[in-house]
């Protein structure tokens, strides 16, 4: 099974690409894909797409996993941008017929740490210990997605982490 986890952002979006068998996750790859805020929000957009077009061209995915919407009051701006990077997501995954997997941030804490409240160091530190890695995943996109990526394997696979 191979999943690629995407960390939604208009401004930085996070992927993680793995691959599950025998017993052992590997990572394909992994990376950032930014847009410039000097740009218009039609232009990143697009860009967006693009870039995220290419990940999945590169990775062909079983699944991909997004993030679900979060809000958070006091900035109600930031679920709207979030709300349009994830809608390219899903285009571009659903134009190239992957199946879309999209996760509330509770249950990825609680599927990678075993609670939903975990803070974002915890949930990387976990990811680094599943994942075997000799450091913590750098940026917080990336552990973000990584650990997205892990809980899509893990509910392909019944659960089993």
């Amino acid at each position: 099974m191979r999943a690629v986890g995407f960390d939604p952002g208009l401004a930085e979006t996070g992927f993680a690409a793995l691959q599950s068998g025998r017993g052992a996750v590997t990572i394909l790859g992994t990376g950032v894909i930014r847009t410039r805020a000097v740009d218009g929000l039609e232009t990143r957009l697009e860009q967006l797409y693009a870039a995220i077009h290419r990940v999945l061209a590169a990775y062909d995915p079983n699944l991909v996993v997004i993030e679900d919407v979060f809000s958070a009051p006091a900035v109600p701006r930031a679920a709207i941008l979030m709300g349009h990077a994830r809608a390219m997501i899903c285009l571009a995954a659903r134009q190239r017929q992957h199946a879309v997997l999209s996760v509330a941030p509770a249950e990825v804490k609680r599927a990678v740490t075993a609670s939903g409240a975990a803070p974002k160091a915890q949930v990387a530190r976990a990811v680094r210990a599943f994942l075997g890695l000799a450091a913590v995943p750098r940026p917080s996109h990336v552990a973000d997605a990584l650990a997205l990526a892990v809980t899509g394997i893990s509910r392909a696979r019944g659960g089993r982490r």
